[in-house]
């Protein structure tokens, strides 16, 4: 089959190949890929940032969101038959929506919501999932709490706007001017123009805070929190949470928390806390999520769409920086190239 692989860990290691078909164990069901989309997380893999934790094997197929139809289950398979639309993001180590096949661990995967498209579903499985961690396992939000969402036009931070509001958050974001209609739409109360206003120094007092910038951003981030507030970021710096995570020895935890040591200090100093967040494959909130987007509570916010063929100039153009809002879909349309 058609794949895009990761040959080496290098902003130019990724090529289309061909491989063989996945097997299929006993626990898995086998998609042809329908649709996939892009996260900066394939570039992160791509380029090796988790490698001392995340231990894939090159050559290896990319790709972390799947929507597709099943046409193999394990024989321990239980509610997929063959035939059934699914939408997934993949478990760590066992990725690879960038092909024409993928085999997922049955609790991966869930019914693809049926308001949905196949290419709308693809948009959804990664950003939804980490929304819904962030916002309910990890922050707990209630109605009536504040909550920051940095680059709320961005895949991440357009869904995450719309289920801090499902969940009665009063949303503030930062956005580009030409964004603020959207961001509007998808619930935000507050918008700050990042291009023309500090966001610290017009926003105070909120419980939450989800950074997907970095850096500066970040330390900002923590002076609009009230005292106990949360801040997290999915850019890092990692803290020991995300070795424990992932499963890796514990002097791993000690090299993460050297490397976040700044910002929680300065979070201690605060009075607030800082977390890194890395999420995690879940069929069952999959399905959840699903049901939000049937409802209308929900919605997908797609940039632009690639054909199959051109992968690579698909994850160019969101490196680049060049998607305007939401996400960017590649679907397995015949490629004329």
């Amino acid at each position: 089959m058609k794949a895009f692989v990761v040959e080496k860990y290098d902003k130019d290691g990724a090529r289309v190949a061909e491989v063989a078909e996945p097997t299929v164990g006993g626990r898995d069901v086998l998609v042809k890929v329908s649709a996939t989309s892009i996260n900066p997380l394939d570039k992160m893999v791509r380029n090796g940032e988790f490698k001392q934790l995340l231990k894939y094997k090159t050559p290896f197929v990319l790709g972390h969101d799947v929507a597709g139809v099943v046409t193999r289950v394990g024989s321990a398979v239980r509610g997929f038959s063959v035939g059934d639309e699914v939408y997934a993001r993949p478990r760590d180590l066992r990725i690879g929506g960038f092909a024409e096949f993928i085999a997922i661990d049955q609790d991966d995967v869930a019914p693809k919501p049926a308001s949905l498209t196949l290419q709308e579903a693809a948009a959804v499985p990664l950003v939804a999932l980490a929304a819904w961690q962030v916002l309910v396992d990890r922050a707990h939000v209630k109605p009536g709490q504040k909550v920051l969402i940095h680059a709320g036009a961005g895949g991440l931070g357009s869904t995450v706007i719309q289920l801090a509001k499902h969940l009665g958050a009063t949303v503030a974001t930062t956005a580009r001017a030409d964004s603020e209609k959207l961001v509007r739409s998808l619930g935000a109360d507050v918008v700050v123009d990042y291009a023309k206003e500090d966001f610290s120094k017009v926003l105070s007092g909120y419980d939450l805070v989800l950074d997907s910038v970095g850096g500066a951003n970040l330390e900002k981030s923590l002076t609009v929190l009230k005292p106990g507030g949360l801040a997290i970021s999915v850019v890092g710096p990692p803290d020991a949470g995300f070795a424990k995570q992932l499963g890796a020895p514990s002097f791993m935890g000690a090299v993460m928390n050297i490397l976040s040591r700044k910002v929680r200090k300065q979070a201690k100093s605060l009075g607030v806390r800082y977390e890194f967040f890395f999420m995690q494959a879940n069929g069952s909130q999959l399905r959840k999520l699903g049901a939000l987007y049937d409802s209308g509570k929900l919605r997908p916010v797609i940039d632009r769409t690639f054909p199959f063929g051109q992968t690579l100039e698909a994850m160019a153009y969101v490196e680049q920086g060049r998607t305007k809002a939401g996400k960017v879909v590649v679907a397995m349309v015949p490629d004329n190239g």
